[in-house]
Formats: C-alpha cells, structure tokens, sequence
C-alpha cells in the first residue's frame, strides 16, 4: 500500500547496513594497521577517523535492531500513517 508519505516515512534494511559496516570496520582497522606500519600517518588517521564513524554507525544499528519492529519490521508489520500536520 503506498501513501504517498514514502520519502519522511521510510524505513532502512538494518541487515544489510549491519553486514555493510561490519565489512567497512574489518576494512577501516586493516588499513589504520597497514598505514601505520607503512609509515603513512595521515592516511592512518583518516583509516582511523573512519573506524571511529564505522563504530558509532554499527552502535545506532545495532541499538535499532534491537528496539524490535519498530525499527526492524517484517512483513506483518503495517506501514507507518502519514503525519496529521
């Protein structure tokens, strides 16, 4: 059922952005390591500025995931009504 409401009421796949993040944090760890034992310590610290964003965007999914259907439906859950204003 669309309501015409989609773009203020949409809802994200938290799996997916769960796996993305988790593969962005192996990938941002590996080269703040590999940066700084190449001896590249600006390219470490924007690895490392990066695993930092990573961390906290794996923190609000998972807090998400964990809140229920809210912000996790499946697909007996309604959509969200259009606000009144």
């Amino acid at each position: 059922m669309r309501t015409g409401s989609e773009p203020a009421t949409a809802r994200s796949a938290l799996r997916a952005r769960f796996w993305l993040s988790l593969w962005g944090l192996v990938w941002a760890i590996f080269g703040t390591a590999a940066f700084a034992l190449a001896g590249r310590p600006g390219w470490a610290v924007a690895c490392g500025v990066l695993w930092l964003v990573v961390t906290v965007d794996l923190t609000v999914i998972l807090r998400h995931i964990r809140q229920g259907p809210h912000y996790q439906p499946g697909p007996d859950v309604p959509p969200y009504r259009p606000p009144r204003s």
